[in-house]
C-alpha cells in the first residue's frame, strides 16, 4: 500500500472535513446540507484504507476542529467520524448495504452517547432534563391554545395529554435511535453517491422491496411484548427498556410489511402506485392499518412470505 498516498488522501479529506464543519458550524442556511456531508470524508477514506489508518484521520480532525472551530465541535466531529469510519470500513469489507447501514447506526449511536456524557460531563448540560423541559412547555402552549378556542379540556383530556407527554419522555432512546438511523442512511447515500464519482464505482441501495430484517427482530418483538405482561415498576430502567424496544422493533416490523407490500406489487406486475397509496392511507389512518401492516412485517419474516410466494410462481 503507497504509504505516501494514505499521507495524501487523509491530509486533503481532513481538510475537506474541517472546511465542512466550519461552514456548519458559521454560515447560517448552508448548515443544514453540510451537516449530512461531514461523515462522507471518513466514509471516503476508511472505504480505500479500512478502520487502522482511518483512525489516525479521525484522531487528527478532533485536534484540528478544536483548534479551527469550537471545543464544542469536539463531540460532533466523534459523531460524524464514529459513523463514516463504520460505514466507510463496511464498505471496504464488501457488506451489503443494508448491513453498512446497520454499522453506520450502531458507530452514530455510540457518537449521540458521547455527545449526552460530554454535555452532561464537561458542559453541565442534561438533554434529558432539556428535552423534558421542551415537552413540558409544548403541552402548556397546547392547553392555553384549546382554552383560547374555547375547546378547554376536561380533566380527563388533560390526563390524556399528560400521560402522552410521559410517554414521549419514556421513548427518547427510540428517538436517538431513530436520528442515528436517518443520519447514516443520508451520509451512506451521499458516501454512494460521491465514490461512484470519484472511483468509478456502482455502490447503490437495492430497492425497498429487496428489504429484508433478520429473523432474530421477531424474537425481540415477542419477547419483550411477553415482559410487558409482568408489573414492573414504571419508574425502572427495566421497564423503559422493555418498552423502548417493543416501541423500536414494532416499527422496524412495520417497515419490513410495507417492504413486502412493495415486494408483492411489483410480484404481480401491479402499478407502482398502488404501494404507495397504500402507505400515505396507512399513515392518515395508523390507529387502523398500522398493526395490520405490521403483522404482515412479523408474517413475511417469521415465516419467509415472499419465498414461498416466489416458489409458487415457479
Amino acid at each position: 500500500m503507497n504509504r505516501s498516498k494514505i499521507l495524501t488522501d487523509g491530509a486533503l479529506l481532513t481538510a475537506i472535513y474541517i472546511v465542512l464543519l466550519l461552514i456548519t458550524v458559521f454560515v447560517p442556511l448552508i448548515e443544514l446540507v453540510a451537516i449530512f456531508l461531514l461523515p462522507v470524508p471518513f466514509i471516503v477514506f476508511a472505504y480505500r484504507y479500512d478502520w487502522k489508518p482511518a483512525l489516525i484521520m479521525f484522531a487528527a480532525s478532533i485536534v484540528l476542529s478544536s483548534i479551527f472551530a469550537t471545543l464544542f465541535s469536539i463531540p460532533a466531529t466523534v459523531l460524524m467520524g464514529l459513523g463514516g469510519l463504520m460505514i466507510g470500513s463496511a464498505m471496504h469489507k464488501k457488506l451489503t448495504p443494508y448491513e453498512t447501514w446497520a454499522r453506520g447506526t450502531l458507530g452514530f449511536i455510540v457518537g449521540l452517547l458521547f455527545i449526552f456524557l460530554t454535555s452532561q460531563l464537561i458542559f453541565n448540560v442534561n438533554w434529558i432534563s432539556e428535552i423534558d423541559t421542551m415537552i413540558d412547555e409544548s403541552m402548556g402552549m397546547s392547553q392555553s391554545l384549546m382554552e383560547q378556542v374555547g375547546l378547554g379540556g376536561s380533566e380527563e383530556q388533560l390526563e390524556m395529554l399528560e400521560q402522552q407527554a410521559n410517554m414521549l419522555k419514556d421513548l427518547i432512546p427510540v428517538g436517538v435511535a431513530f436520528i442515528a438511523i436517518l443520519l447514516a442512511f443520508i451520509s451512506q447515500w451521499f458516501g454512494y453517491r460521491l465514490i461512484n464519482r470519484l472511483d468509478k464505482k456502482k455502490f447503490h441501495f437495492p430497492p425497498f422491496r429487496d428489504l429484508r430484517l433478520p429473523v432474530s427482530l421477531v424474537w425481540i418483538y415477542f419477547f419483550a411484548l411477553i415482559f410487558t405482561m409482568f408489573q414492573f415498576d414504571p419508574s425502572s430502567i427495566f421497564y423503559h427498556a422493555i418498552n423502548n424496544v417493543l416501541v423500536l422493533a414494532g416499527l422496524l416490523m412495520t417497515l419490513q410489511g410495507f417492504s413486502f407490500i412493495f415486494f408483492y406489487t411489483h410480484h404481480k406486475n401491479k402499478s407502482k402506485a398502488i404501494p404507495i397509496v397504500i402507505v400515505i392511507v396507512t399513515f392518515l389512518l395508523p390507529f387502523l392499518l398500522l398493526y395490520l401492516v405490521r403483522i404482515l412485517g412479523i408474517i413475511d419474516i417469521g415465516f419467509r412470505l415472499r419465498d414461498r410466494i416466489s416458489k409458487d410462481k415457479k
